[in-house]
């Protein structure tokens, strides 16, 4: 079985969501998901998307429906760490450099999940340089070297092409899956995934 390609960005709820649920995909059936960091402001704006919360204002109920829904996720996985962050929606330029500077540095996965407590289970202002050197500090990295490599020039570059190669697969935001070259979005898709991962095999 290939691997199920993750394109993720940490400022998506239901990207953290999905996060919490695949290894539970993993263990059952095999496949390993390769996580790609994009950016999503920049998927936004290659695509003409909005976020859920802008694009879903104007229209009554839907926002608290999504909510609901997002409710019923977290119960249906026992997801019992995760909190709405109050500074979102948070600027994630810098901590997705910092996932590919993780990727060059070998410290990729304890990265992931460090970020993803920080915004998601223990919530922070991580768009502010010190906020996210001391929550990765707090955690156990090295935030020195990850902050530096968020300034280099080929980390840089290697998101933007992350962004556009997940563009031209087809996504429009984060969580996307792409199982076999099918696309599938959003944290609700999983069990299809799930689905296609079986087929494929």
């Amino acid at each position: 079985m290939s691997d199920v390609v993750f394109y993720f960005d940490f400022g998506s709820p239901n990207a953290y969501l999905s996060h919490k649920v695949i290894p539970g995909i993993e263990a059952r059936t095999g496949a390993k998901f390769d996580y790609v960091p994009v950016l999503l402001g920049g998927l936004f704006k290659l695509t003409g998307n909005r976020s859920p919360a802008e694009a879903f204002a104007g229209i009554k109920n839907k926002l608290a429906y999504e909510g609901r829904e997002t409710q019923r996720f977290v119960r249906r996985h026992g997801l019992t760490e995760y909190r709405p962050n109050p500074f979102f929606p948070v600027n994630t330029l810098k901590i997705m450099r910092g996932a590919v500077a993780a990727q060059r540095q070998g410290v990729f996965a304890p990265y992931v999940d460090a970020v993803y407590h920080h915004m998601w289970e223990a919530p922070k202002k991580m768009d502010d340089p010190e906020v996210i050197a001391a929550a990765l500090t707090e955690s156990g990295l090295d935030a020195a070297a990850l902050m530096a490599g968020t300034e280099d020039p080929e980390v840089k570059q290697a998101l933007l092409d992350n962004t556009t190669r997940a563009f031209e697969a087809g996504a429009f935001g984060s969580p996307t899956f792409v199982v076999d070259g099918e696309i599938w979005f959003g944290k609700d898709r999983l069990r299809d995934v799930e689905e296609a991962i079986a087929e494929a095999a």
